[in-house]
């Protein structure tokens, strides 16, 4: 995989790096997405490298 196609992504909710990445054509829709250190979840919707929150959830890991 070549790794200039790549992207980080960032936690929507605080803006923090994680470690997930995700190429230029990816689409995602209400993926629930898991942040570690700040213990939040919520529904994004990826769709040309921009990340759209689409619900905040209660984590309860």
């Amino acid at each position: 995989m070549q790794e200039e196609n790549m992207k980080g992504l960032l936690y929507p909710l605080c803006g923090s790096k994680t470690r997930n990445r995700i190429k230029e054509d990816t689409i995602l829709n209400n993926y629930p997405f898991y942040y570690r250190k700040c213990k939040r979840e919520s529904l994004i919707a990826v769709k040309d490298l921009q990340i759209t929150v689409v619900k905040k959830l209660e984590a309860k890991y």
